[in-house]
């Protein structure tokens, strides 16, 4: 099994805003079942008053101490990528990394992303193939959900916006250098493009506690559209709420959170996870949070 000292498993996640992160309780859970120790440490940038200049450091260390790896999370999944030695192919292509593999001194980047957008999206919404998605956010995570909607989805056309007009102009000349200019486009009529859209990706961290807001106005949804969310943070974002009310099909993030997490899970441990156990620790834990809350 990777990663083991002493019998346990090192890992964690590295990022800001991260405390609330459901990931640790997964992966510590999936393990216990199998029969083995994992620990899942938070190294949030913001809890800890680190500057970004420490990665590089934290990845050095957590290393050299013997951990598996480490998840990466906003606003890293770009910035690791000098900090490491190769590169899957799905990272590759989506130029972003949420998990970071220590084997033989080496750092190795994955996506898991990407499988786990694509997956979760044809088990609850089937599939987009054809189909025009106005998608919000061009960072790590929205490199990684555009990426699957061309690549995994059959998608016809992506239309990017982001704040950072070249970001969204970087990611959007990623993609078209693989899948054709005719399939990838930064706009900025949000309203035009919502009216010539089948779906709509949420990629960014607005609807989370922190960052609260649609990142599109209510009129431009209708009722034919399906919206997607990455954020798990709440479950119910004000964008799926909205879009409930008026009758879109909605996925939530927790999907997506479940599978990038077992599968960063076996890139740890050597060892797959049980994915439905995993989904039912995430259900566990986001009720017994809702019970404190209350």
């Amino acid at each position: 099994m990777n990663g083991i000292g002493q019998g346990r498993v090192l890992t964690g996640l590295a990022g800001r805003g991260v405390l609330q992160s459901r990931t640790p309780w997964m992966h510590e859970q999936e393990a216990d079942a199998q029969g083995f120790r994992l620990l899942y440490a938070l190294f949030d940038f913001t809890d800890r008053n680190w500057s970004d200049d420490a990665l590089p450091e934290l990845l050095a260390a957590t290393q050299k101490v013997g951990f598996a790896g480490l998840n990466v999370t906003l606003p890293y999944k770009q910035a690791v990528l000098p900090w490491l030695d190769d590169l899957s192919d799905a990272a590759r292509g989506v130029g972003a990394v949420n998990t970071v593999q220590f084997a033989d001194g080496r750092r190795i980047g994955h996506n898991t992303d990407v499988t786990a957008f694509a997956g979760n999206f044809r088990a609850h919404l089937g599939t987009a193939a054809g189909q025009r998605v106005l998608q919000f956010g061009c960072g790590g995570a929205g490199a990684a959900t555009a990426y699957a909607l061309l690549a995994s989805l059959d998608v016809d056309e992506v239309m990017l916006v982001d704040r950072d007009a070249g970001r969204a102009s970087e990611l959007a000349a990623r993609l078209a250098s693989q899948w054709g200019a005719q399939r990838v486009r930064v706009v900025d009529d949000v309203a035009e493009a919502a009216r010539r859209a089948d779906g709509v990706v949420n990629a960014t961290p607005m609807g989370m506690d922190k960052f609260p807001g649609m990142p599109l106005p209510k009129a431009a949804l209708e009722p034919r559209h399906w919206v997607a969310e990455i954020v798990y943070f709440p479950l119910e974002t004000e964008l799926l709420a909205h879009a409930r009310r008026i009758g879109c099909r909605t996925l939530d993030g927790s999907g997506m959170a479940v599978l990038q997490a077992a599968e960063a899970f076996e890139i740890f441990t050597g060892r797959p996870a049980e994915t439905q156990r995993m989904a039912d620790s995430f259900a566990r834990f986001v009720a017994r949070k809702a019970q404190e809350a209350a």
